[in-house]
């Protein structure tokens, strides 16, 4: 090996001479390396593979002498004629050194001090989940510069605090680039789980925002483990018309882009609108086509039960009609409403007003007669005031059909807020809307024998007109039969496939960890059952926050923007901002 030559070129003996093509290659890579000379000489120094001009902090790639010296004629004469070669340029060059080294041992002190990213991820994280603007994020380091300044006061490491705390980046970018990064980890999570999942349902439903842009809202349900989870997958901006072509093609985009399994779907609910449900055109139809399975599709229960206490009665309908005329009368004209309050407050009522009646609202009927009858003697006197005659409000038989309304649609809110919330399986759906069945018919036996124990209004104005008139009779027959026709409208509604669900057992209270125990196919079974959405209340909800967060003080939000900060409010996911923060270049705020 010795004969052969060692080293990076070899070495040779006189038997062995280098030929002139290795002395050039040899020569070549030395002209290649940065010399120590051209510090002092052009006030470059080598940094990352590139020589770096220490003036004007330019990059040159080629580590040539005469690159660098063109730069330096060029572009620093100025400089070389202060600065002549020699003592004094070697002397100022070697101050530009010290300088770039000190900054450069400081950037390394902050990055030992903290991690000031995973600070501002934290502070984005709370303003984005409280519904506030991204530029709140300078408001709250402001606020609590301040409060630190007189909370530690007496602390020995007051400056230091301080300092943390101005040197945190909440700039409105920065906040909304961390509400983005966040987003994102969620998103990979959920599709890892729904992969990892048996199966998986969707809810979805469509609104629009204030800037009359329609968002598609998809939430879907999977077994992560011993956890069902209800996540929102994404709120897909629909540009144009909201047909069900114009739905499915965002959507099967998504779908593809985050490759969800589509074959595992196995349920889909929407709330029966004609571009979910359309026999050929609908989004369902589409999804059935494009994935070449049958795939479940349920109407929303809690839609049908709305549709199903629907005012259907004539005679029912004039009372909510004449409530409704009176209620517009005193709440849609100001002067008329402060007087009312001002009445109210005279003779001591515990309300302060009356309520304006909202067909979208799902428990708006309710809460409007409640308020009202509970405000009847304030109203009867109002009216007399401004010499309005409606005398059916003096009648004792439309009273009768009025407390009678009041007190059926407490008992339909009761069902409404039951089957409100996340996480409520399509059973315990069910078994509700038939047990209020049950009710209804025990209900039409109470009226039938003015026992009254489940209209309390009812039974106290009753009451009331007994004590003062012991002679008078009252048919509550009428009344029985109203609730008849609720009772055959709900029959009707159940009808539907939610009546397939009646045959389902109840496994073991519906528990998914004792499910987890059953062999393979009755936990596969229950799974499925158990992903099954009920109704759309998860995609209303939603669209609460949507409304929150995209308001008309906020409304040229991105779709970006949005999706991220309707992702981080209905997540039950926390984000892991320490392991982003870890992957990025500490910073400094700015």
């Amino acid at each position: 090996l010795q004969e052969q030559g060692s080293g990076t070129y070899g070495s040779f003996d006189d038997s062995n001479p280098p030929t002139k093509k290795m002395v050039k290659r040899k020569s070549f890579e030395e002209y290649r390396t940065f010399q120590d000379e051209w510090t002092e000489e052009f006030a470059f120094v080598e940094r990352a593979g590139s020589a770096v001009c220490l003036i004007c902090n330019d990059k040159i790639a080629s580590m040539k002498r005469s690159n660098m010296k063109r730069h330096f004629d060029t572009r620093h004469a100025t400089f070389a004629s202060k600065y002549p070669a020699g003592d004094s340029r070697k002397k100022v060059c070697q101050e530009l050194l010290s300088r770039v080294q000190a900054s450069q041992q400081q950037l390394r002190v902050w990055t030992r001090q903290g991690d000031y990213n995973s600070d501002s991820f934290a502070g984005s994280l709370a303003i984005v989940r409280n519904g506030k603007p991204f530029t709140d994020g300078e408001y709250a380091k402001t606020f609590m510069l301040d409060v630190a300044n007189e909370l530690f006061d007496d602390l020995p490491n007051k400056d230091k605090i301080i300092k943390r705390i101005q040197d945190m980046p909440l700039l409105a970018r920065t906040v909304r680039d961390r509400a983005v990064m966040m987003a994102n980890q969620v998103e990979e999570t959920q599709v890892k789980d729904i992969h990892a999942a048996p199966f998986f349902s969707l809810a979805l439903d469509e609104s629009t925002d204030i800037s009359h842009l329609s968002q598609f809202s998809v939430i879907a349900r999977y077994a992560a483990g011993d956890t069902l989870r209800e996540e929102s997958l994404a709120v897909l901006p629909i540009k144009g018309t909201t047909r069900g072509e114009n739905l499915f093609k965002p959507f099967i985009e998504f779908a593809q882009e985050k490759n969800l399994p589509m074959d595992k779907l196995i349920s889909v609910c929407t709330d029966g609108a004609l571009c979910m449900v359309g026999k050929n055109k609908g989004f369902v139809a589409l999804l059935r086509e494009n994935e070449n399975r049958p795939i479940l599709s349920f109407h929303c229960i809690r839609h049908q039960e709305a549709l199903s206490a629907q005012l259907r009665d004539g005679q029912l309908g004039e009372v909510m009609s004449l409530v409704i005329r009176v209620i517009n009368f005193i709440v849609a004209r100001a002067l008329n409403d402060r007087q009312f309050k001002t009445l109210l407050d005279e003779v001591g009522n515990n309300y302060h007003g009356l309520l304006l009646h909202s067909n979208v609202r799902w428990l708006s009927r309710g809460k409007v007669l409640s308020r009202f009858a509970a405000c009847l003697n304030e109203i009867w006197t109002f009216l007399e005031i401004k010499g309005i005659k409606h005398p059916e409000l003096t009648e004792t038989e439309w009273l009768l059909k009025f407390y009678h309304l009041v007190d059926m649609t407490e008992h339909l809110n009761q069902l409404n807020v039951k089957m409100q919330g996340i996480g409520n399986t399509v059973l315990s759906l069910q078994q509700a809307v038939f047990a209020f069945e049950n009710k209804l018919e025990l209900f039409i036996m109470d009226l039938e024998t003015s026992c009254l124990l489940h209209f309390e209004k009812l039974r106290q104005f009753k009451d009331a007109c007994t004590v003062s008139e012991p002679t008078q009779n009252f048919d509550l027959h009428p009344l029985a039969g109203f609730t008849s026709s609720l009772l055959q409208s709900f029959k009707l509604a159940s009808k539907h496939m939610w009546t397939e669900m009646k045959k389902l057992q109840r496994e073991d209270q519906l528990i998914i960890k004792t499910w987890n125990k059953l062999p393979v196919t009755y936990h596969t079974l229950s799974i499925a059952v158990l992903t099954i959405f009920g109704s759309t209340y998860a995609c209303e909800q939603s669209f609460s926050h949507l409304k929150n967060i995209k308001s008309n003080l906020r409304s040229r939000l991105t779709d970006e923007s949005l999706n991220a900060c309707m992702k981080l409010n209905l997540t039950e996911y926390q984000p892991d901002y320490k392991a982003i923060s870890k992957s990025m270049q500490h910073q400094k705020s700015h």
